[in-house]
């Protein structure tokens, strides 16, 4: 199969030509030439105004609910949705029925996975079954391909238990992911606690059951000298506590929700219950720290926190609805309109989750297999239920204003194109 396409700006620091216009040949996945001008019959020709091509992006943290959950999402609906929003590769969560808390678990997601467009990387459970009791098969798992390790949604509260975790993980060089939510702390809340939560009558939870946790887990962290990953970060305070934590060289890594940079409490004043999310939505302010934080490079990856829902679990009174969004087909049209430069943005989406999370580096140059990710950041346009390839709607997107549209990708010797 030949692939050509015409007059793409590449974009990455992983590549020597960056911000150079070539046109680039790929045949049966490996690419074969990169010039000014290349004249070839090919089986897709890929050319669009302003286009622009990098190494594929990366999503770190999202639920693709199989096995146990496949009414919600399955792995090849899951792939869909990744494709369309540009991404090659995605880590997705152990929060499965079984849990990913053995390496039998792993192995069934990389086999059903392999010929899907998408690489899918398991997260695999720091606790059997993920009830925060004591450690899983960290090490078999590890062998077996899981790249990182996490109760995904379900963040570990023993901190005796964190720590052993942030020890085993040394000898194989894994990070482990914690979503900060201390559980003690109102744990019936339903958004953040704050003026709008009185305005609306609903039971708050405040942000220091977010900052509780960082610092504790920095602390952990700075014992054990291991490599500790914060997804989910909500509160101005909570990206403080991180940054203080990186001055310090401490291996701590972050990201945040395409949900907390673009939406605050202040917009569940309609009871949306698409925005009642894990960790909340917090303030105004908060949301501009984030979003200062993630132009200034300080967070160092934007992360999906795709969680679909079934339309009886969010069409709902809001006491009832169930946390979570879909969110990976709009990711780049958020982070797009926050992000320092259209190269940078590429840092965050593609290079540095790769670089935390110890996953192979493409790169754009003759011979290389094509792991590629096509947009054009300018186009500005209203975000449609109908661009959905999620099995489950419950994304909060739909009407609102994105930047950055998603050609497709390439990868597996698969062109995957949005129409």
């Amino acid at each position: 199969m030949k692939v050509l396409i015409k007059q793409a700006n590449i974009s990455g620091s992983s590549s020597t030509l960056q911000a150079q216009v070539k046109d680039i040949l790929i045949i049966d996945g490996i690419i074969q030439q990169i010039a000014d001008n290349i004249s070839e019959a090919a089986n897709h020709t890929i050319t669009a105004d302003n286009l622009f091509v990098s190494i594929g992006w990366v999503d770190c943290f999202a639920n693709f609910a199989d096995p146990g959950y496949e009414h919600k999402e399955t792995m090849a609906t899951g792939a869909a949705a990744a494709a369309a929003g540009g991404f090659t590769d995605v880590m997705i969560l152990p929060n499965t029925n079984p849990a990913v808390s053995g390496k039998s678990i792993v192995e069934y997601i990389l086999q059903k996975a392999a010929s899907l467009p998408v690489n899918i990387h398991p997260i695999a459970g720091i606790s059997k079954n993920l009830e925060g009791k004591e450690l899983g098969e960290m090490y078999d798992m590890s062998q077996s391909g899981a790249v990182a390790f996490s109760d995904g949604s379900q963040s570990i509260q023993s901190p005796g238990l964190l720590l052993k975790a942030l020890q085993y993980v040394l000898p194989v060089g894994a990070t482990i992911i914690q979503v900060p939510d201390d559980k003690s702390i109102s744990s019936h809340g339903l958004m953040n606690e704050g003026i709008v939560s009185t305005q609306l009558g609903l039971p708050g939870k405040p942000a220091i059951a977010e900052e509780l946790m960082i610092v504790r887990d920095i602390e952990l962290l700075k014992y054990t000298g291991s490599r500790l990953h914060i997804t989910g970060v909500s509160s101005k305070k909570g990206m403080e506590l991180i940054s203080q934590a990186k001055s310090e060289g401490l291996q701590v890594t972050c990201s945040v929700t395409p949900m907390h940079l673009l939406f605050c409490d202040d917009d569940l004043k309609e009871y949306d219950t698409n925005l009642k999310l894990n960790p909340p939505l917090r303030s105004a302010a908060d949301r501009a720290a984030l979003q200062d934080a993630f132009r200034n490079g300080l967070i160092d990856c934007i992360a999906s926190h795709h969680f679909p829902q079934h339309w009886d679990d969010k069409t709902c009174e809001f006491e009832y609805a169930k946390n979570g969004a879909t969110s990976l087909e709009a990711v780049y049209g958020v982070a797009n309109q926050f992000a320092k430069g259209y190269h940078s943005l590429i840092e965050h989406m593609a290079v540095l989750p790769r670089k935390i999370f110890g996953l192979p580096l493409p790169e754009i140059k003759e011979g290389a297999p094509a792991v590629l990710t096509l947009y054009v950041p300018d186009t500005e346009y209203i975000f449609e239920e109908k661009m959905i390839r999620s099995k489950s709607r419950n994304n909060p997107f739909v009407g609102k204003m994105l930047k950055g549209k998603v050609i497709g990708i390439i990868n597996k010797n698969k062109v995957t194109l949005n129409k």
